[in-house]
């Protein structure tokens, strides 16, 4: 970690600024899902305790940046805060403008103030430096603990630290480490999982990691589009036509060290309720689809993860949303669990999957930041993370 973090800056007395994830799952103007909320936490109350104000901003899903529009207001997250803090959130009307700005003005040591969404502003996604600038005259320290949103060159992310003090927050700093081993110098045997449903999003990903790590076990629908490349007939499977030419390109580079399914579950049309039988990757019938990992293959990936001192696993094996189609992801995250290896989960559907499976507490480490993972694993500086301090 070569970047300074809260603790290595004086923030007592100070309004500080906090860039925090706060792009919640809502319903009915109620947080349905609070994880990320406590996941900035321990930053949030560290910076209480040095004696500073607070000074909270995130977005929130994607508005047009045409003003204030009450579907995508910060409000119910401002509340939730509230309560797991115990002590009053007050809330800005804007995130910018002469009221937001006498509001920050009048907060003593231990007030918390939240600012309204960032992406209500077009400025914003467009990184303008006049928008950033009135951010930044809000606070007199900036700490960035939203990893979810490092991967962005955005006003609240990277134009704000041209203008304070800029460090990262305990969230920030625990992702960096421990995707920092993931691609700086990892321990051995180090096994990388990736699945999900397409190739062209992790191509990257796939050519830095296997650069790195010893085997790379390929799943989900990317891994159809691998079986389709060594000339199997995948039939009515997701398959990306266009990838083809470079699933074989990595697949003559990668020699033994990419695994693909041996067999798999297939369902004769996508659906929870699809009649579904276990064949060979290379016999699947007309009119049918790939939806899982088979046994065969649970029983070869579980015996690579065995034995491994290091597991990255970015992507579920199948359909697991649907528990006919969940069994190969969910015998992959006991699989995981059960290792001993250091474990990073990257990913939404990952993350998902582990708890679902209920083993996310055995994890070492579950992200919190989907494309900002990947775009770690595959080597490509974060725009939120360049421009904080360094030590």
């Amino acid at each position: 970690m070569t970047k300074k973090t809260v603790r290595d800056i004086d923030l007592h007395g100070k309004k500080v600024l906090i860039r925090v994830d706060f792009n919640v799952p809502m319903q009915g103007g109620v947080v349905t899902d609070d994880k990320r909320i406590k996941a900035a936490l321990p930053t949030i109350q560290y910076v209480l305790d040095q004696g500073a104000a607070l000074i909270l901003m995130s977005h929130l899903g994607r508005p047009k940046g045409t003003g204030f529009d009450p579907e995508f207001s910060l409000k119910p997250a401002a509340e939730a805060l509230s309560k797991l803090l115990g002590r009053p959130v007050q809330m800005a009307p804007d995130c910018v403008g002469p009221e937001v700005e006498a509001m920050a003005k009048a907060l003593k040591p231990g007030d918390v103030l939240m600012l309204e969404n960032t992406r209500f502003h077009k400025e914003e996604e467009k990184n303008d430096l006049e928008f950033a600038k009135k951010l930044a005259s809000l606070g007199d320290v900036y700490v960035n603990d939203a990893f979810g949103s490092a991967h962005r060159a955005h006003a609240s992310t990277e134009g704000v630290t041209h203008y304070l003090p800029a460090v990262s927050g305990f969230l920030m700093q625990q992702e960096l480490e421990f995707l920092g081993r993931a691609t700086q110098n990892p321990e051995h045997p180090y096994v990388a999982i990736l699945g999900g449903a397409k190739i062209s999003d992790k191509i990257g990903v796939i050519e830095n990691l296997l650069t790195k790590c010893d085997r790379l076990l390929i799943g989900g629908g990317m891994a159809n589009t691998f079986l389709a490349a060594k000339g199997y007939n995948m039939q009515d499977s997701l398959v990306e036509p266009d990838a083809i030419a470079t699933a074989k390109d990595i697949l003559s580079k990668s020699g033994d060290r990419l695994l693909l399914p041996d067999d798999a579950v297939i369902a004769d049309k996508f659906d929870a309720e699809a009649q579904s039988q276990v064949v060979e990757a290379d016999k699947v019938p007309a009119g049918w689809r790939i939806m899982d990992i088979g046994p065969k293959t649970i029983a070869e990936y579980s015996a690579a993860i065995k034995g491994a001192r290091l597991v990255v696993w970015n992507g579920p094996m199948g359909v697991f949303e649907m528990p006919k189609f969940a069994e190969g992801t969910f015998a992959i995250a006991h699989a995981v669990a059960d290792s001993g290896a250091i474990s990073i989960i990257g990913g939404g559907d990952s993350a998902s999957a582990v708890k679902k499976a209920g083993v996310a507490k055995k994890m070492t480490h579950v992200s919190t930041g989907g494309g900002a993972s990947l775009e770690f694993l595959e080597g490509k500086p974060l725009p939120g993370v360049v421009a904080l301090n360094d030590k």
